[in-house]
């Protein structure tokens, strides 16, 4: 008996396409195959028509089939990909447990406790992917991790409003004290005095991992490397866009427009080098 699947959110899947279209057949069938089961224990976390113990026992459903190795239970596309790239079960653990976290109150004292969870669900993911893309060199690990760590933060950033909606906070305690900005304040979706500052000394935190990882990329694995620098690539500029209007995240959800993303995927191809300025267009609020 295989585990029952809930259909994946179409929506979140889009933003992939610019990023994977570079790929031959069989490693953009695979890297869909993985990031559909991402999408589906994501969506897990978030779904608003079941109860929390039923989120708590699908994870777990998922949990066990990687931690006894019992593939049989696994979607059969999902299975085979795993047997034949090798993949680390324990990495698509880290993943499940990363999710799991969410089902509890989120609360993160400080940043460490905050990387830690970035790492599961978004590190970990790079790790598997790079497996695919069948990167060699050591670097790339780092690479992976690193860039990981960015575009969690980039995300964090992004759906403030969105996460406080649903009674989640993940930026640390320590910092939302370091600026004034209150717990409740936050999930009321309001902006206090030091909200700003706040976010902008996130986004440069974001900027320093995003700096680390084009520092790590290395140039054996480049070209296997060039989905995960369009990605970086569009999440820098998504990360700029909030800058340049103030972040406003708690009551708009910024997004790139069809040809940003096309602009920023050009501009990975036409230069690539790791030390190439970002993309910078105008913001595109989504309200």
């Amino acid at each position: 008996m295989t585990i029952p699947i809930r259909p994946p959110s179409p929506e979140k899947s889009s933003n992939l396409a610019f990023a994977f279209f570079l790929l031959g057949g069989q490693k953009r069938a695979d890297i869909r195959t993985f990031y559909r089961f991402c999408r589906l224990v994501d969506d897990i976390a978030d779904a608003p028509d079941i109860s929390r113990q039923e989120k708590s026992d699908f994870l777990e459903n998922w949990a066990t089939a990687f931690a006894t190795r019992n593939y049989s239970l696994l979607p059969s596309d999902l299975a085979e990909l795993i047997q034949r790239r090798a993949l680390d079960p324990e990495l698509f653990l880290e993943i499940i447990r990363g999710v799991a976290s969410d089902l509890s109150t989120i609360r993160y004292q400080t940043f460490t406790e905050l990387r830690e969870y970035c790492w599961r669900v978004a590190s970990a993911v790079g790790l598997i992917s790079i497996r695919i893309f069948e990167c060699k060199a050591p670097q790339s690990h780092a690479y992976a991790e690193i860039l990981g760590i960015a575009l969690q933060l980039t995300n964090i950033l992004r759906d403030v409003g969105e996460d406080a909606h649903l009674g989640r906070i993940y930026l640390p305690e320590e910092d939302l004290a370091r600026f004034g900005v209150t717990r409740n304040a936050l999930l009321q979706r309001k902006a206090e005095p030091g909200f700003t500052k706040l976010m902008r000394f996130e986004a440069q935190r974001a900027r320093s991992f995003f700096s680390e990882a084009r520092a790590a990329l290395p140039s054996k694995d480049y070209m296997n490397l060039l989905p995960a620098e369009i990605m970086r690539s569009m999440y820098e500029t998504l990360l700029t866009a909030m800058e340049k209007d103030g972040f406003k995240t708690l009551t708009r959800r910024y997004t790139l427009s069809h040809f940003q993303k096309l602009f920023c995927s050009a501009k990975v191809l036409l230069f690539p080098t790791r030390f190439t300025k970002i993309c910078v267009l105008a913001p595109r609020p989504h309200r």
